[in-house]
């Protein structure tokens, strides 16, 4: 039971890793307007409201690399065959993800691949599978 609880907690603190690196990496390509801070909700709106394509994009690559880690990794430390551990992670971030999508002003096709990005984890899933047999 332990084991299950560290797959789901090493799952979305790998994952979480993951995607604050390829956002951190976004906020150095499209940093934040002079004078603007995240604390300030409806500034932090505008900006983001006005990212271009690239910019939305790159969220949504943090968002996949964080799926495929957080499925491999939850999988690995789970140490069975159940994607369970790897479905928990995936729910806990389309969650987070959702929330973020109703708190900031995104596009439609953000929604959708923001949505069907976290399906991902269960590539991790069976990459962690695949290299288990290996």
């Amino acid at each position: 039971m332990i084991r299950k609880i560290l797959a789901v907690v090493g799952g979305i603190v790998s994952g979480s890793l993951c995607i604050w690196i390829i956002e951190s990496l976004g906020h150095y390509l499209y940093p934040l307007p002079a004078g603007i801070k995240t604390t300030d909700v409806e500034g932090f709106k505008n900006y983001v409201s006005t990212l271009p394509f690239s910019a939305l994009l790159l969220v949504l690559i943090g968002y996949a690399l964080g799926a495929v880690v957080s499925g491999f990794i939850s999988t690995k430390i789970a140490d069975d065959d159940k994607n369970r551990s790897a479905l928990i992670c995936g729910i806990f971030f389309l969650l987070a993800t959702v929330y973020n999508m109703i708190m900031l002003p995104t596009p439609v096709w953000f929604w959708i691949l923001g949505i069907a990005v976290w399906g991902l984890v269960l590539v991790g899933y069976r990459l962690a599978l695949n290299n288990k047999r290996i």
